[in-house]
């Protein structure tokens, strides 16, 4: 049994589970955000969404894989984020997770297997309510960017995403023009903050659990 078949047994074990769930999501959730979010309630017309947090192994670590989205006019433009997008009519969350992450970094969906879901979070900014899902697949992909919308795949170790002093404080500008102070994660010389920083911290808590 490989080191990735061993922590996707025990992943599927705890991710059924009850999850870590809000208040883990907010260690990495600015101020304005963590007041707002606890007493606002999720709108009736919220986009429905699914992201894949994909983990492989490669070089005898365990790795996962995020996009840094291309520039555009909307208010995710350039952020550093898993596969992910807006679910179809017709298809499940966990399709459109498997969809997305075919579509943005080419990986084949019948080789990856679903090992469990974390918390929904939703989004104010795009208005999405969003449903990350963990999978697993059994070798090193070769990422190949959509053209359009990806600008780039960073891949990482666990260990390294996960390491407390990749945690910092920095200064962003958020798509309305406020600046805010947020935790951020600053890896592979990018800066990963919002709800993918919220995810990742979901998902630390979970391993550092196992």
């Amino acid at each position: 049994m490989t080191q990735l078949d061993t922590l996707a047994k025990k992943l599927k074990y705890r991710l059924a589970l009850p999850l870590p769930g809000l208040e883990a999501q907010l260690r990495m959730a600015h101020a304005e955000r963590r007041k707002n979010i606890v007493h606002s309630k999720i709108p009736a017309d919220a986009n429905i969404g699914a992201v894949l947090i994909l983990l492989f192994e490669e070089d005898l670590k365990i790795k996962t894989v995020l996009i840094q989205r291309a520039t555009y006019d909307g208010v995710h433009s350039g952020q550093v984020a898993f596969p992910g997008g807006r679910k179809e009519e017709e298809e499940t969350l966990e399709e459109t997770a498997l969809r997305e992450a075919r579509e943005e970094v080419d990986v084949i969906a019948e080789d990856v297997t679903i090992v469990g879901k974390l918390t929904q979070l939703y989004i104010p900014p795009s208005n999405f309510l969003v449903q990350p899902f963990v999978a697993t697949v059994g070798y090193a992909p070769s990422f190949l960017p959509q053209a359009d919308e990806v600008e780039g795949i960073i891949t990482v170790s666990i260990d390294e995403l996960f390491d407390p002093s990749k945690i910092s404080e920095k200064e962003i500008t958020l798509s309305n023009g406020f600046r805010v102070r947020t935790p951020v994660y600053e890896i592979a010389g990018k800066t990963i903050w919002g709800a993918t920083a919220m995810m990742i911290s979901e998902l630390g808590q979970i391993i550092h659990e196992l």
